[in-house]
């Protein structure tokens, strides 16, 4: 994934400024801290979570977008709620943190940071059964050469997530059955740190190569639009979503005449038996097709079914 270009950043910045000086005074973020309003909105969202069910394997989802100077991350975690509502059946079992201006205006959402990812992670760690339930983590942003993931909504937050970091942040709380999906240039590189008996990782491409498909002109990237649209309205098992979507990239690369982005894999030893369970659980229900925002590329990048 490239990085935004400097009109598009400044765009984006002009307009989150415009947006919270038009907030009420009461309002806006920066009478309680940033990191303050991040926790209320995260207490809130999982205070309003239905009750862990005994004896059922319960998904619960975080999405994090962690790149706010562009629409297309923020799109995709707008489409995991949607498919995690109805495909996947979680029971609004979903919090997701979103580095963009809509935070603050249309759905006010905490911000993705290393301090509101682990404070989420720390709250859906108390809320779920470690012996039964899932955690589907699905974070979408750009990543480097050296395998850090970005968060940055400017001016307030510019850091970057690194995997031993959320690594720690997931054993703190407690969460065993993780589902990690991680859309990101270069994020094979996450795997060695991140893998583990009772994970399922998936990345957008190799520790060596970039994946495509970001921009101002981009409504999902390649990875996002083929495994949460293409994959999982093909088959609700992530791996087999991961299957479907590793060809659709593949043929979606060689026609535009990119190098191939080499999405990876890892299924841990005991994660398998996990899911089955959760699976047996779902009923049957219709593809999710994408839906752009208002403010999102006109056409989106992806076949809808």
């Amino acid at each position: 994934m490239n990085t935004p270009s400097a009109p598009t950043a400044r765009r984006l910045s002009a307009l989150l400024l415009a947006t919270l000086l038009a907030l009420p005074a009461c309002a806006r973020p920066a009478d309680e801290g940033w990191e303050a309003r991040d926790r209320r909105l995260i207490d809130a969202a999982l205070a309003a979570m239905p009750p862990q069910r005994p004896g059922v394997a319960d998904l619960y989802v975080l999405g994090i977008a962690g790149d706010g100077q562009e629409d297309v991350f923020r799109n995709e975690i707008l489409h995991l709620e949607r498919v995690a509502a109805t495909r996947l059946d979680n029971g609004g079992r979903t919090l997701s943190l979103v580095n963009h201006p809509d935070s603050f205006e249309r759905t006010p959402r905490p911000l993705a940071t290393g301090a509101s990812i682990r404070h989420a992670l720390a709250g859906l760690g108390r809320a779920m059964d470690p012996a039964e339930d899932i955690l589907l983590l699905f974070l979408t942003t750009h990543g480097s050469e050296d395998h850090a993931l970005a968060a940055i909504l400017p001016p307030m937050v510019d850091e970057d997530i690194a995997a031993p970091d959320l690594r720690a942040a997931l054993d703190d709380a407690g969460i065993r059955h993780r589902v990690l999906v991680i859309s990101a240039c270069y994020s094979g590189g996450l795997i060695p740190d991140l893998q583990g008996p009772d994970t399922l990782l998936i990345t957008a491409a190799s520790a060596e190569r970039p994946s495509f498909g970001c921009g101002a002109d981009s409504a999902l990237t390649y990875f996002g639009g083929a495994w949460l649209v293409d994959g999982l309205n093909a088959d609700t098992g992530f791996i087999g979503g991961y299957d479907v979507a590793t060809r659709a990239i593949a043929e979606r690369e060689r026609q535009a005449g990119f190098p191939p982005s080499l999405p990876q894999i890892s299924v841990g030893s005991r994660i398998v038996r996990r899911l089955q369970a959760w699976q047996a659980t779902l009923q049957p229900a219709p593809p999710v097709p994408f839906v752009a925002p208002a403010d999102a590329a006109s056409t989106p990048d992806v076949p809808t079914p």
